[in-house]
């Protein structure tokens, strides 16, 4: 799941909030076509676009004023959790949120209960196999 913060723009406070799953793919711009609308003149109609990609978001910069991380202009980049963006160099700036999938930690889960469990009793083979194996059973 990954949350997108609006920040104040000199406060960096938050104004507005929006949360997708990892299914999602997320445009941010100024049209309506939007997931995330931002209405500023700087913002591109379709300027950023925010996919989930295997097991990562991926942040791919659309607009023409450009997309900026730590003051680097980007053209694609892996989101981490805690990430600024802004939205051309005097733009809106976006701060991202990524929470681990209730999925991915119950896998997580399941695969740290199987290591710890006890070793498996080996079965004992059914008549039929004895029967090929020309073994007799001893039922």
């Amino acid at each position: 799941m990954i949350t997108l913060t609006l920040l104040h723009p000199t406060k960096t406070t938050p104004i507005q909030s929006w949360t997708f799953e990892t299914t999602a793919t997320i445009r941010i711009g100024r049209s309506a076509d939007n997931e995330v609308v931002l209405y500023s003149a700087v913002v591109s109609r379709h300027h950023l676009e925010i996919c989930y990609e295997k097991d990562h978001w991926e942040v791919v910069n659309l607009g023409t004023n450009g997309t900026f991380i730590d003051g680097k202009l980007i053209s694609q980049k892996q989101a981490k959790d805690g990430m600024m963006i802004r939205l051309a160099s005097s733009g809106p700036t976006i701060q991202i949120h990524i929470s681990p999938e209730e999925s991915s930690v119950k896998r997580q889960l399941a695969r740290i209960n199987q290591s710890h469990s006890s070793p498996s009793v080996k079965p004992r083979k059914s008549s039929v196999e004895d029967t090929i194996t020309n073994k007799p059973s001893h039922d």
